[in-house]
């Protein structure tokens, strides 16, 4: 059996992106195959409480402190720098140990572990506060929120009390625009954004889609605008495309609402224009309009009012972009599973699949040409779409 141990040792080492995932999932597997009832209870007794650790050990500044030291540091050690009772700061460390975050090298002794310097990068620790703060109230407060609908699918969130986040935190708010009232739990959520768009980098859209045949077809027409980011946040895709294309410096557009731009770095070559998408389309015959995770933010109804916005802006070479994830029928991955139960929870919305897709683009008055996937596991692509 230790020859087994090795030898996935070995794969997990040696695995490129794929192959780490199925090394992942056959050990998940693995585990379910090997647990007993006992083993279960335990498993979920404990969920709530490693979110909750991860918290209290960023509270505390852990992972900080040990991600800093080259020497493994005693429980005294960490008292002293954290000002913890040091018998409490014990059994929160025995219980990290034991759980991955932090590494456990003798007794009263514990260093960094793989875990605990992610935990200390400033987007990882602005996640746990999200998902302890932000999104832990609204997932205790749903299955109370999905009995008193009667089990009913949620979509059609946009406030008015329609989620589970609107029960948890009594509102009639919107979760963006409730959070950006609170700067407290607003900048963790930024900070989260932030830790999932590096993620993206590693992966960019622009490599499975055939961008650069199409940069170099439309070079004729370097007046027009070719690319407009509608929603773009802080412009991180403009930006992006700015730099692995130097030739659409001057042709980038980005949109989102003024206080968005307002705090958004000036991008050279990209042109910032102020726009709500539930408002007609200000710039009328670009190449692309490239809408990034938007559409998964809200259900099919106010979906259909953002593209429908967007339909008359389209000129008779314009193809709209949407960068989402398209879910297969059978067999989706825990990661974007999660995800599409998140977005039901906060915000009324929903990861979907092909058919789903289809049958939104069609209401709206668009069809699908292609499909482009970049990023497998999440099954994260560009939906490629032309008026009908």
């Amino acid at each position: 059996m230790d020859a087994v141990f090795e030898q996935l040792r070995t794969l997990a080492a040696q695995a490129d992106s794929a192959g780490r995932y199925k090394v992942l999932d056959f050990l998940h597997d693995l585990q379910l195959r090997l647990e007993t009832p006992h083993d279960t209870l335990t498993r979920l007794s404990g969920m709530h409480l490693e979110i909750a650790a991860a918290r209290i050990g960023e509270d505390l500044n852990l992972f900080q402190i040990l991600d800093k030291s080259e020497e493994p540091l005693s429980v005294a050690d960490l008292a002293a720098q954290t000002k913890a009772e040091p018998a409490f700061l014990g059994r929160i460390l025995r219980y990290l140990a034991a759980t991955g975050m932090v590494r456990e090298t003798g007794a009263d002794l514990f260093a960094a572990s793989a875990v605990t310097r992610t935990l200390a990068l400033p987007g990882y620790r602005g996640a746990v506060y999200h998902f302890f703060d932000n999104l832990g109230p609204s997932i205790q407060a749903l299955p109370d929120f999905l009995a008193g609908g009667g089990y009913r699918d949620v979509d059609g969130g946009g406030g008015g009390g329609g989620t589970a986040f609107n029960r948890a935190f009594a509102t009639d708010l919107p979760p963006f625009k409730w959070l950006a009232a609170r700067p407290e739990r607003f900048a963790p959520f930024q900070h989260a954004m932030t830790v999932q768009g590096a993620a993206a980098a590693a992966a960019p859209w622009f490599r499975a889609f055939p961008l650069a045949a199409e940069v170099d077809a439309d070079a004729g027409a370097a007046d027009a605008p070719f690319l407009v980011d509608v929603g773009g946040g802080f412009g991180h895709q403009c930006a992006a495309l700015a730099a692995a294309f130097p030739a659409l410096r001057g042709r980038l557009v980005l949109e989102d609402l003024p206080e968005a731009l307002a705090a958004a770095p000036a991008l050279d070559g990209v042109r910032a224009v102020p726009h709500d998408f539930f408002a007609p389309q200000p710039v009328a015959g670009a190449r692309f309009y490239y809408l990034r995770h938007v559409l998964h933010d809200w259900p099919d109804a106010r979906c259909l009012d953002i593209l429908r916005q967007l339909r008359p802006a389209l000129g008779p070479r314009s193809h709209v972009l949407l960068d989402e994830a398209v879910l297969p029928d059978a067999g989706v991955s825990r990661e974007a599973a999660t995800l599409d139960l998140l977005m039901m929870t906060s915000l009324g919305a929903r990861e979907r699949t092909r058919a789903q897709w289809r049958a939104l683009l069609d209401a709206a008055g668009l069809r699908i040409l292609h499909i482009h996937t970049y990023m497998p596991r999440r099954q994260d692509s560009i939906i490629q779409a032309v008026p009908k």
